[in-house]
Parts: C-alpha cells; structure tokens; sequence
C-alpha cells in the first residue's frame, strides 16, 4: 500500500510499504480522510518531537475493515481516530491528566497513522460515528482540542471573546465560544478568514491588535491564542481585560521564545494558561460533529490525493488556506 513518511528531519515521501499487521486489541482502518495540521509541517521541520521514520496523519478517520484479537467493534463500522495513546499508570495519568502522560504515544507522530491507504490503530482509540461524512469526521481530533483550550477558558453567556488567528483551531474556537452565548471577535490579517469567520459564527473580527483595541477598548474577559506565533502570543495579555483570562491553544515550534511582562500579568491578574493536544474530549468533538453543533465543511479548502500530501507538508500553507484533507482512495 501506500504511505506518505517522514524519512527524517526535512525528508518526507510517498512510498510502498506492507499492510500493517493486526496485533490484539488493534484494528485495521481504511482511510477514508486525514487532515494536515500545523503539527505536521512543525514534524517536518523538526520543530516537534517525534519518531521517524513515522507514517504521519493524526487527524483522521476511516472504516474497520480488520480486528485484532479481543476486539468487539464490527467490520464497517465509520470512526474516526483519537491518536493519543495514553499508559494509564504514570502519575499524569493517575491524577487524570493523560494529555500529560509521560509515555504517551501519539498515532501518526510516534507510530505510524492516517497519511496511508490503511493503518492500524488500537481499538479503544477509534470512536464510532455512524453516518457522518469521513471528511467532517476527520475534524474530530482538532475539534477536541479545540474543546479542550475552551473548556480551561471557560467562557460564558454575555462575556467577550477575541480569538487571534483564522485557522482551523481559530474557526472552531469561534464557533465554541458563540455556542457558550459569548460575543466572539476573530482576528487575522487574512480577508477571505475574517470573511469565513463571519459566516461561522463571529460577531465581528478585525486585522490587526489596533484594531481589535478599537472595538474593545477594555480588552476581552477571554483571549484564546490559536495562531502559534510570537506575535499573537504577545498580543493576546495585552487584549485581555484585568482579571481576563488567556488561553494557548497555537504551536509555536519547540525552543522559540517570546517576551511576556510579568509585572503587566500580575498588576492585572491576568491568568495565563496552556492548553495540550485532547484529553477526554475526542468523543464529544464527534458527537457534537454528528449532532451538527459546529460547522466543519466550509472549512475545508481543498481535497487532495494521498501522491500530493507530502508536497503540501513540505511547504506553507498558501494563503487563506484553513484545512486541506488528504483522500487515499
């Protein structure tokens, strides 16, 4: 079958490689979609751990068209794939934080995942969504994470948001929020976003911090950073309201730094948090994916075939772009 790799730092190609085998508790996954995240080009460059040579693709879904020993889930069930593989006995796992988990192994970034005609998943990490389209399915592990940055955010009914960046994780913010009754402000630079913004659920977005001052002069009770860059991740204190809260859902690649006032953070009691990849969130993503609570399909930008992903890995997003999916098949 084929498989898009990355060889090693820089390195990334289509090529044949043998039908995964089945061990117990496993199931065989015919993909059927996968999306490209940032985290993949972040892998590419060597800006994020991992394990090469690794099939990538952490963000997809399929049908289970193999089981392993042990395993109950019919042949033909549509699920989408949580690629966190948590050990459930280190002490993060224990005090119920497995998005910390020091052993964790993420399919598609320590093992091998969705960027293939087929892979091989344990089965208690493949969430069933019966009759939901396998493009929109493979938004769950985005949305999940998404879930979770909004959840440490905690907004509410009548509170202001500002959501700085316009890309998948930036949309489904958007819309999160608008569903927790907040007035939602997206900023980016990016026109045809602002524009994508405004259909999905925005109240009003702007291109720049000065911008976004204007219309809330105060600042935002919530500012949730999904952009990943220095320059949003210095913005977002200083758009944020005393007693505000930030959260930082963007990946900046792994060793940059960026400056933060430390005085400016407590004379305000501004609380800075972080929030990691999806725990215990990928089951209500794709519930709420079935249930039609978010909008996923006017965020898609192009469909492509597995020969062309790892061209598009390789090299930026153009621009504009929110979500490309690859289709093996």
């Amino acid at each position: 079958m084929r498989a898009v790799r990355l060889q090693a730092q820089g390195r990334i190609e289509a090529v044949d490689v043998p039908v995964p085998s089945l061990g117990p508790g496993e199931v065989l996954v015919r993909v059927l979609a996968a999306g490209i995240c940032g985290t993949d080009r972040h892998l590419y460059k060597g800006e994020f751990p991992c394990a090469p040579p690794v099939t990538l693709g952490h963000e997809f879904s399929g049908e289970v068209i193999g089981t392993g020993e042990g395993v109950t889930l019919p042949h033909g069930t549509r699920i989408t794939c949580d690629p966190n593989i948590a050990c459930g006995a280190c002490d993060q796992c224990l005090r119920g934080r497995t998005n910390l988990c020091i052993r964790n192994v993420a399919i598609g970034i320590h093992r091998d995942g969705g960027f293939a005609e087929m892979a091989v998943i344990p089965a208690h990490r493949a969430v069933p969504v019966p009759d939901l389209d396998p493009l929109h399915a493979a938004f769950a592990e985005p949305l999940a994470c998404t879930l979770h940055g909004v959840d440490l955010g905690a907004p509410v009914p009548g509170e202001r948001v500002i959501v700085l960046g316009g890309g998948v994780i930036g949309l489904l913010a958007v819309q999160l929020a608008r569903n927790a009754g907040a007035e939602v402000t997206l900023v980016t630079r990016h026109p045809a976003k602002r524009q994508l913004a405004l259909t999905v659920g925005a109240t009003r977005t702007a291109a720049t911090e000065a911008e976004a001052r204007a219309l809330l002069p105060q600042g935002a009770d919530l500012v949730l950073e999904c952009a990943g860059v220095a320059e949003t991740v210095e913005m977002a204190p200083r758009l944020t309201r005393s007693g505000g809260r930030v959260v930082i859902l963007g990946v900046m690649p792994q060793g940059q730094k960026v400056g933060i006032e430390p005085f400016d953070l407590l004379f305000r009691e501004i609380q800075l948090l972080h929030s990691f990849i999806n725990p215990f969130t990928q089951t209500r993503a794709a519930a709420m994916l079935m249930a039609g609570q978010v909008q996923v399909a006017p965020l898609i930008s192009r469909i492509i075939p597995l020969a062309e992903a790892a061209e598009v890995i390789a090299n930026p997003a153009a621009p504009g772009e929110v979500k490309v999916l690859v289709v093996p098949g």
